[in-house]
């Protein structure tokens, strides 16, 4: 067996370990897990009756947290806006999609992959694609802490097959990318082979939390798995009390099954009778009445107090799981429940942004053929995390502006108008200082006394 293969069987066996518990996370964060602390007998019982209620709040915290990633470009050393090269071949390979779903992959599995590819014509921008850790495995060089090889499987057939029925494999080496096919008999051949002798591996790993011994990174859902059975049970045992015991319940003595008949002699139907639409018998011996209907707050108490868990665990607003105080807060109460939403995000922003930073200097290197040095010193500009009003954002920009912190440009950029807008704007500037350049210094001047 020639080292490539030994390499393949190495990384499929390791991804095949792996596969059962990135399975089950991704069912929990679409919410179709099976649930937890019920008894089979129980569930038998219940068969066609109660359905399980799946409390959705996996989804929810990886979703709070990946709405305030948002890529919005790439700044070399030096450059006070981002590169327009870079951009381009961000937007070429639909990023600002592929980066969001990337961004989920991370967050619920512990990692996600990026891959990088030379385009099918020399003129087009390299090819970049998001990848899900269900597919794709990568080792990690810990010292260099870059990929040290990669294995993607797929199917010839059905591309959303699951890893193991694949049949074809693709192993990404630095000098080579080669795909091999899995024969009748089980046994890997090597189809073919790219001879790219990039000298890095063409596949980045986004890793979440990643540690020196958790090399793959952890889920976000780590701490609240657990949380999430709890409700889910509760929340069933709720719907199981009201089928039960929260509807008034309804007894009869001295009665038989012959005294429910209607006009015509024939049986009434047992749903009629169970929700107490007959409600008298022509019987004398008959005693009828009805047992207390259950409180079902004993439930609505636990599943607040679970919530108030996830909340404290991940820094979640009161009102993102639905529950508050009796007076509602203020807007400015609102935004400071969010600060360690916020600083979480930023937290991700660090993990995430190296990762990109590398896949683009992996893209440059495909398109110029050339490693550019400069672009060691590469940074992600990411949105602010935080959602200030319009009024709040544009207050702080001007302020700033007129107390000469930050040029006109950048305060545009603040208020995230597009690079296109600012030129425009830059533009008009410069026209209305030709036809008017009095009015200009005046308002300058104003201005300077206003900052002063």
């Amino acid at each position: 067996m020639s080292s490539d293969e030994d390499m393949l069987h190495r990384l499929i066996r390791l991804h095949d370990q792996q596969l059962r518990l990135l399975r089950e996370l991704d069912a929990y964060y679409e919410g179709t897990q099976p649930l937890s602390y019920m008894h089979p007998e129980l569930l038998l019982q219940l068969e066609g009756q109660v359905r399980q209620v799946v409390v959705a709040w996996p989804q929810l915290v990886v979703d709070s947290v990946e709405e305030r990633l948002n890529i919005e470009g790439f700044r070399r050393p030096a450059q006070a806006s981002g590169d327009d090269r870079l951009w381009e071949i961000w937007q070429a390979n639909d990023l600002d999609e592929g980066s969001q779903r990337a961004h989920v992959e991370a967050l619920v599995m512990g990692r996600s992959y990026v891959t990088v590819g030379a385009a099918d014509t020399a003129d087009d921008p390299p090819v970049i694609t998001d990848e899900s850790a269900l597919d794709v495995i990568a080792t990690v060089d810990p010292r260099t802490r870059r990929t040290a090889a990669a294995l993607r499987r797929w199917s010839s057939q059905d591309a959303d097959s699951p890893a193991s029925e694949a049949d074809r494999a693709t192993l990404y080496l630095p000098d080579a990318t080669i795909v091999f096919a899995k024969g009748d008999d089980g046994t890997w051949v090597e189809d073919s082979r790219d001879q790219h002798d990039l000298g890095a591996v063409p596949v980045v790993p986004i890793l979440h939390r990643a540690r020196r011994k958790r090399p793959f990174g952890v889920s976000e859902l780590a701490g609240c798995l657990p949380l999430s059975d709890a409700a889910c049970k509760i929340a069933t045992d709720m719907m199981v009390g009201a089928n039960y015991h929260a509807l008034t319940r309804y007894w009869a003595t001295g009665v038989s099954e012959s005294d429910f008949t209607d006009e015509q002699g024939n049986p009434v139907s047992v749903w009629q009778t169970v929700t107490g639409r007959i409600w008298s018998t022509e019987n004398e011996q008959a005693k009828l009445g009805a047992f207390p209907s259950s409180d079902l707050s004993n439930f609505h108490n636990t599943l607040k107090a679970l919530a108030q868990l996830v909340s404290s665990i991940y820094g979640l607003p009161p009102h993102y799981l639905g529950f508050s105080t009796d007076n509602p807060a203020s807007a400015e109460g609102l935004k400071s429940s969010e600060a360690r939403l916020n600083l979480r995000a930023e937290r991700k922003q660090v993990m995430f942004g190296g990762g990109w930073e590398q896949v683009m200097r992996l893209a440059v290197r495909i398109q110029t053929r050339v490693w550019d040095p400069v672009l060691r010193r590469l940074e992600t500009d990411w949105r602010d995390p935080s959602t200030p009003t319009i009024a709040q954002a544009a207050d702080a920009a001007v302020k700033t502006y007129q107390a000469g912190i930050v040029p006109l440009r950048q305060t545009r950029r603040r208020l995230r108008f597009s690079d296109a807008e600012i030129r425009q704007m830059e533009e008009d500037d410069a026209a209305a200082r030709e036809a008017d350049p009095v009015g200009v210094l005046s308002r300058a001047i104003g201005q300077g006394a206003l900052a002063s």
